[in-house]
């Protein structure tokens, strides 16, 4: 076996990679596929796991969901009240961009934010004195805590492989309260999970939880969805679909249509509800 170098990430180190914001033809061009790839001693392994090397970081379950010491058997989110405050109509999640980022890759990260406002009630801004918001780092490697934690909460986008459009979409949908997508209660009538070619000791990665389904179906396009060699120990598949084994999951470059109806469901987004309604579905 490959020795794992300590606190090694997470859900992507791509040594050499510069993170432009663009996807390169020699880079992989998904989300899921990006939360999975880590570089270590030159080769590419699926190992997007994370121990947290410091005191002040979290333990991080799923690949790249943070929990605090003492919750990491319980759903992050449903163990408490997750959900940021709505105030006449609209959810302002307030955010601070570290001063590690490049100006390029801080206008990618701010192009990930604002992709929220065009479809639902969720809007960012500069945080200010809230005591609530988002504090976006490079970190090792793209994470994030599922739901408002409290205080200034981690979103870490590695300069190294984590500043792309999906990415920002797939960790800030974690901070207002989504879990991946192949975690749903219901998954298994979708998705058949191969526990023999999970990479040992990562088998807990692909357990069930309660999710909040909000009356959609499982979407193998949402960005939500990890790919189908996630935690593969000898590159065979970890998850396949079914019936259709061939039906392309983890591929997903930008938020799917039922992404944006969970997030307005959740936050109860009424007049976008229509709107989404109308555009997506006019003959209903």
């Amino acid at each position: 076996p490959l020795p794992i170098a300590p606190a090694c990430l997470s859900e992507v180190v791509l040594d050499g990679v510069e993170s432009t914001g663009e996807i390169k033809e020699h880079d992989p061009h998904r989300a899921s596929r990006l939360l999975q790839v880590s570089q270590i001693h030159g080769k590419y392994v699926f190992f997007p796991y994370f121990t947290g090397k410091n005191l002040d970081e979290p333990l991080v379950i799923f690949g790249d969901i943070a929990v605090p010491t003492g919750l990491q058997n319980a759903d992050p989110c449903t163990a408490r009240g997750c959900l940021w405050p709505k105030n006449n109509g609209r959810v302002v999640v307030p955010y601070r961009i570290s001063d590690q980022y490049s100006r390029r890759e801080r206008d990618v990260i701010e192009q990930g934010l604002r992709s929220f406002e065009a479809a639902t009630c969720v809007s960012f801004r500069p945080q200010s004195r809230e005591r609530d918001f988002l504090d976006i780092q490079s970190r090792d490697g793209c994470y994030s805590f599922v739901g408002r934690r409290g205080g200034g909460q981690i979103v870490s986008l590695s300069r190294q492989g984590c500043v792309f459009h999906q990415i920002v979409q797939h960790e800030v949908l974690h901070a207002l309260g989504f879990d991946h997508e192949q975690t749903r209660s219901d998954r298994d009538q979708h998705v058949r999970i191969l526990l023999e070619n999970v990479i040992p000791g990562m088998e807990h990665n692909f357990r069930k939880i309660n999710t909040r389904n909000l009356d959609t179906p499982y979407d193998y396009n949402s960005v939500m969805h990890y790919g189908r060699f996630a935690f593969s120990r000898d590159r065979e598949p970890t998850i396949v679909p079914i019936p259709d084994e061939n039906v392309a999951i983890g591929r997903a470059t930008e938020m799917s249509a039922n992404d944006i109806l969970r997030v307005n469901r959740l936050y109860t987004c009424s007049m976008y509800l229509v709107s989404f309604r109308f555009f997506f579905f006019p003959f209903l």
